[in-house]
């Protein structure tokens, strides 16, 4: 009879101890779900508004931990996202995005735009776009991005028109079709924009290093880069692994960006100059 009891016994407690065990898996199962944290790769100034938004009451709100990862590198931070290492990130435009994907086996997908920064036109002599003369000397950046970017500018403003085929990657002056002004074109280092505007008649300047020279866009250039559908492929976005796009935790990441908390300090940090974008991302992306 003893034994019996001493069998019972120990039924029971294998019984228990698994009920307790399987328990414990459950609990902390749900507590990994519960305390998951959202890792974001940024850099620079974007990393600085990151870490804002991580931190901000909206992100408390939303039940979100976001964590903010330091990476160096466009194709650095984009590997990192494709392989998992991070879960989102947020430093580049559309067009950077298509040229990573076209090179890459495993895609990244937009899940929300962000800003842009508009690349103006400057000129020490022109107050006016319309008032551009016959034979003014423009400076370009000497790099494939930049340079192609300044000729969509000159476009979008009505003074030349470029090859249908125009790459906006690498894209140069030679891929002109018309040039009714017969503008003249100058390649430059790209941090010497500032500088040289009293060598030249007008010059393509990115924001950054506008802002560097004291140059806000939105004040002091003659013409600027529209933040809108027609500027798309300079249209920062949140990029995601392709397969993760409708999860609910990473669409929340361009709900948090767009709160007017985050927005109030992006406005301040940054003189106005990251301007908002807040489109559909069906509306700037097809793929």
């Amino acid at each position: 009879m003893k034994k019996k009891w001493v069998g019972i016994i120990s039924i029971v407690t294998l019984l228990t101890l698994g009920a307790c065990s399987n328990g414990e898996e459950q609990e902390a199962a749900e507590e990994t779900t519960d305390d998951q944290v959202i890792r974001v790769g940024s850099e620079s100034a974007d990393a600085d508004i990151w870490r804002f938004v991580a931190n901000s009451d909206a992100a408390e709100k939303a039940g979100l931990e976001i964590e903010v990862e330091d990476i160096d590198g466009g194709a650095m931070k984009n590997n990192a996202t494709a392989d998992g290492d991070i879960d989102a990130n947020a430093f580049q435009s559309i067009g950077y995005l298509e040229s990573y994907n076209e090179d890459s086996i495993e895609k990244l997908i937009p899940i929300a735009t962000t800003y842009v920064e508009p690349m103006g036109v400057y000129s020490d002599k022109y107050e006016d776009i319309d008032e551009v003369e016959d034979n003014a000397v423009v400076a370009l950046a000497d790099n494939p991005a930049n340079t192609a970017r300044g000729l969509r500018v000159l476009e979008s403003a009505g003074l030349i028109e470029l090859n249908d085929d125009f790459d906006d990657g690498v894209g140069t002056p030679e891929d002109i079709s018309k040039n009714p002004k017969n503008l003249e074109f100058n390649l430059i280092d790209d941090l010497t924009g500032p500088r040289v505007l009293q060598d030249v008649d007008m010059a393509l300047i990115s924001n950054t290093i506008a802002l560097e020279g004291g140059l806000n866009v939105l004040n002091d250039a003659i013409y600027r880069e529209e933040a809108d559908e027609s500027n798309r492929i300079n249209l920062n976005i949140i990029a995601v692994r392709e397969g993760r796009q409708d999860e609910e935790e990473l669409q929340q990441l361009g709900e948090l960006y767009h709160d007017p908390e985050v927005q109030e300090y992006i406005e301040e940090e940054f003189d106005g100059t990251k301007v908002e974008v807040d489109l559909p991302i069906s509306n700037v992306w097809n793929d």
